[in-house]
């Protein structure tokens, strides 16, 4: 009896050891679990923030790549309005160079039909020269003997013809040099930059001798000298004076150039279109006819 109640006593005390050690298994497993949870939910916490800092990173992103394409832009146009600027200065250092050469080429026209000018009135007082040699016969015969009767004496219209001769050769170059001093001095006036003078000058040089063949250089310059002060109607209707008066110099073109420039000037875009392209029909062979192509083509 003892010893079945020691052995059950013994069983009972298993059985409760037994219970006693299951149960920190099950809390341990308890506590695995929700740790499991807390770091799942700590899990989707950091996908929701990452997710958030993607989201705000993007568009920061979106924010510098749109700040990027203006100053892009800002950039382009930057450049355009310089390679504008840049070509408009071309363009004058060109329409300079042009015009240097002109007045060059002018100079020397003006010298050589001023040489031409000097030439005739030299070969129209020389045949005057031998008159005055039977002038001098009377003299020499006063103290020689008489003539015969078939010694006749000089005519009397030839006496006077060398006198004569030499005031006008004398008053023909005076005018001519007098036309080249005017001339040169309103162009001195457009060489050093003063275009208010050169136009007066030169308006001055056009009344005085308007059928100078320097007047419609003179009456170029005029609209030239307009155009160097941007007046650029009065420098249309200097040209177009120039076209009425002479139709046929060799400056018609250049000034048909002119008008088509100072209407582009302007803002009347076609009119200079017309004008240039009037001005390549009726002088295609023309230096101003191919300024004119080269103008159309950039516009």
């Amino acid at each position: 009896m003892t010893r079945q109640l020691f052995a059950q006593r013994a069983v009972a005390a298993a059985l409760l050891a037994a219970t006693f050690a299951a149960f920190p298994a099950r809390a341990a497993i308890f506590d695995d679990e929700e740790a499991r949870k807390r770091i799942d939910a700590t899990n989707q916490r950091l996908t929701q923030v990452q997710k958030q800092l993607d989201d705000r990173i993007a568009a920061i992103e979106s924010q510098l790549k749109s700040q990027g394409l203006v100053d892009l832009f800002n950039q382009v146009e930057q450049i355009k309005a310089d390679i504008a600027r840049l070509r408009g200065q071309i363009e004058v250092l060109t329409h300079e160079i042009g015009e240097a050469q002109k007045r060059q080429r002018d100079l020397y026209i003006d010298l050589d039909s001023r040489m031409r000018k000097l030439e005739s009135a030299t070969d129209q007082a020389t045949p005057a020269a031998p008159a005055a040699a039977p002038a001098a016969v009377p003299a020499a015969a006063a103290a020689a003997p008489a003539p015969s009767a078939a010694v006749a004496p000089p005519p009397a219209a030839a006496l006077p013809a060398g006198p004569a001769a030499g005031p006008r050769a004398g008053s023909v170059a005076a005018d001519i040099a007098a036309e080249q001093r005017a001339y040169d001095a309103a162009l001195e006036q457009f060489k050093k930059g003063s275009y208010g003078a050169a136009v007066q000058g030169f308006s001055a040089f056009v009344r005085t001798y308007p059928r100078s063949p320097l007047a419609p250089s003179a009456q170029y310059w005029i609209g030239n000298a307009q155009f160097a002060q941007k007046d650029f109607r009065a420098a249309i209707a200097s040209q177009r004076q120039l076209l009425a008066a002479y139709p046929d110099s060799p400056k018609v073109p250049d000034a048909m150039l002119n008008i088509g420039t100072s209407q582009f000037e302007l803002g009347d875009s076609a009119g200079s279109r017309r004008t240039l392209e009037e001005l390549i029909a009726r002088h295609p062979q023309s230096e101003a006819a191919a300024k004119a192509r080269q103008r159309l083509g950039q516009r």
